[in-house]
């Protein structure tokens, strides 16, 4: 179900099992990413494959659609809900460091800043709220939204803000019992990190995601400068379907204040280095990082079923797909090979684009070219 979804102070050196970045794109991989292109119609593709210590990519297509600019192997791409994975990485690292704990609950973390919470939330914990159980309903309605668009305030008020309005709300589905996707949720696991550290969550996933892991291209937000198309933009359809480029800015993503549910930007080289690390992790792989147990609670549904924290789990596969609908980008993990594979588009998941990003992937895991 989840390829469908559509959404410490000094810094630890990276895993010793950091991939490397290949010099040029591999032609295998660039003919999967041109059949994608082909087959799918979105203005650009990227696909990378990663194992034994080397990533290879291989890109089709143009930065933006009716332009000349074509996307490059080290071309930055908006992943969406994939974050989520990222943030669920956060919280077990200030676990290990003693700063939460997994059993935190909303009342503890929330109780002093949010004035009502709803009692079926307040006993909940990051467990629940990292896998999908804590009955959240999945985002704020409408007006909410656009509020949240315009607001100038600073990010760690708006998610006090956002987790108000949500947990102020009763549950649309039983917590703990059922599974109910939820970007609202990973707001509210963001936020009690920030009251938790006095630290916002793009500055906490700088420190302990993104700069442990060398991944020096990742961002916030929709890639690229408004104006030069110095990076691929995200696409959608506008009056009778005719696909248009979203220049950079606030119509370019989701508000910020939903960063910890889907608003990272990253590039494929360096999106190789996090998902080899939870490829890995469990069997020690990248200890001076993330112990071992943590990489087990992070891929381990604590309520049962297929959703463990930030990841659909796929027998040894981990998985996940994210899109703020101008972007698509799937990934897989094998925690038995250490093999890892991305498939990126820069249109949202359409019907007709979701089957040649799942042969893309197949393609990948398969070893062989297009066909």
């Amino acid at each position: 179900m989840f390829a469908a979804l559509i959404l410490s102070a000094v810094q630890a050196a990276a895993p010793a099992a950091m991939p490397a970045v290949a010099p040029a794109q591999d032609p295998q991989l660039a003919a999967i990413a041109a059949r994608l292109v082909d087959d799918g119609g979105a203005p650009g593709a990227a696909v990378m494959r990663a194992s034994d210590g080397t990533v290879v990519i291989g890109t089709a297509g143009v930065r933006a659609v009716r332009t000349e600019a074509a996307i490059a192997p080290d071309d930055l791409w908006h992943i969406g809900s994939d974050t989520k994975a990222m943030t669920a990485t956060l919280v077990a690292r200030l676990v290990e460091q003693g700063v939460v704990s997994w059993d935190d609950t909303i009342g503890d973390r929330l109780g002093n800043v949010v004035e009502t919470i709803d009692p079926a939330y307040r006993d909940l914990t990051f467990r629940h709220l990292l896998s999908h159980r804590a009955g959240l309903a999945p985002n704020p309605g409408l007006v909410d939204t656009m509020r949240f668009v315009m607001s100038e305030a600073p990010l760690t008020e708006q998610r006090v803000r956002y987790a108000a309005i949500m947990l102020g709300q009763p549950p649309a589905a039983e917590p703990e019992a059922e599974f109910l996707y939820s970007n609202a949720g990973y707001v509210v696991a963001g936020a009690m990190l920030e009251q938790a550290t006095d630290t916002s969550w793009e500055a906490l996933m700088e420190r302990e995601v993104f700069g442990p892991l060398g991944m020096g291209s990742a961002g916030f937000g929709a890639p690229g400068s408004p104006g030069t198309l110095d990076q691929p933009r995200g696409h959608r359809s506008g009056l009778f379907g005719r696909l248009s480029a979203v220049e950079p800015g606030p119509r370019a993503d989701n508000p910020a204040v939903m960063g910890p549910a889907g608003t990272v930007h990253v590039s494929m080289a360096d999106l190789a280095r996090f998902l080899t690390v939870h490829a890995t992790g469990e069997a020690g792989g990248a200890a001076d990082y993330l112990a071992p147990e943590s990489f087990a609670v992070l891929h381990t549904p604590p309520f049962g079923g297929d959703y463990a924290m930030g990841w659909g789990v796929d027998g040894r596969e981990l998985t996940h797909a994210g899109s703020n609908t101008m972007w698509f980008v799937l990934v897989r993990a094998d925690r038995e090979t250490g093999a890892v594979r991305a498939v990126g588009v820069n249109d949202g998941p359409t019907d007709e684009l979701l089957p040649s990003v799942n042969a893309a992937m197949q393609a990948l895991s398969d070893g062989r070219p297009a066909q």
